[in-house]
């Protein structure tokens, strides 16, 4: 994988986009290896995901903008579709990702931080869509999932005026759960990482997929498929971690399947 590097430490995988000379641009080359990399994610094995940039610059500054200059109508369709089905992978992905967003997070890069499930980010991190001043829309999901993070009017705000904001603001603003010192940022991903690492992986991949599937669907519905999820976790992880609970002792470790 030319443009991304894959790390295994433990429990968890950590994902480097590694094209700092290009400040981690996406180009259709490196969403392809972007993807490889979740498909080389051993789920035996590995329990929680930290996706990051190289270079203390960029988490993603952006889409490959020499690339986009040159296509047509049809071939920035085929790029936004590329980009969308290895945003979804990640969304979807089976186990949690977090995104450890170490600088510039614009364009793809703010799209890529947020198909993840949870953002940490640097105190030097910036996040923005500045599409429309470059003459086209977000097109790796900026324009629905900005919405779904810190509502309508904000989302439109920011990708209306191409206005870029600061760790702080998107602290405020529900776009990232965590702010660190940039020299902190990836011990505090990977301590996250072990904290979810270390919980039942049945419970956990359980408690993703009731989340996503029901913040797609009607109240009434949701609750309806949270019951049944609920009711597929109760087996090994669930009668040992209760029964130590009650014995007052250290439960087994969790089975990973």
């Amino acid at each position: 994988m030319g443009y991304v590097d894959y790390e295994v430490k433990g429990m968890v995988g950590v994902i480097t986009i590694n094209r700092p000379k290009a400040l981690n641009a996406l180009s259709d080359e490196v969403l392809s290896d972007l993807e490889a990399a979740f498909d080389a994610v051993d789920l035996e094995a590995i329990r929680c995901i930290v996706l990051t940039g190289a270079g203390e610059k960029a988490f993603v500054a952006g889409a490959d903008i020499g690339s986009m200059a040159v296509m047509n109508a049809q071939q920035g369709v085929d790029f936004a579709l590329h980009g969308n089905a290895v945003f979804r992978k990640i969304e979807n992905f089976p186990i949690p990702v977090i995104a450890a967003v170490n600088g510039f997070a614009l364009g793809g890069g703010c799209e890529l931080s947020m198909s993840c499930d949870i953002r940490l980010a640097a105190d030097t991190a910036l996040f923005g869509q500045p599409e429309a001043g470059l003459g086209i829309t977000p097109g790796f999901g900026g324009t629905q999932r900005l919405a779904r993070h810190i509502g309508l009017g904000n989302a439109k705000k920011i990708i209306y005026s191409c206005k870029n904001i600061k760790a702080p603001e998107a602290l405020a603003l529900g776009l990232v759960q965590d702010v660190y010192p940039q020299a902190e940022l990836m011990d505090n991903a990977i301590k996250l990482a072990n904290k979810i690492a270390s919980n039942a992986p049945i419970a956990v991949r359980a408690c993703k997929e009731a989340i996503n599937v029901g913040m797609q669907v009607d109240i009434d519905s949701a609750v309806k498929y949270e019951a049944n999820v609920f009711g597929r976790t109760f087996g090994v992880d669930q009668k040992e971690a209760m029964t130590a609970f009650l014995e007052k002792r250290e439960h087994a470790p969790f089975v990973n399947k």
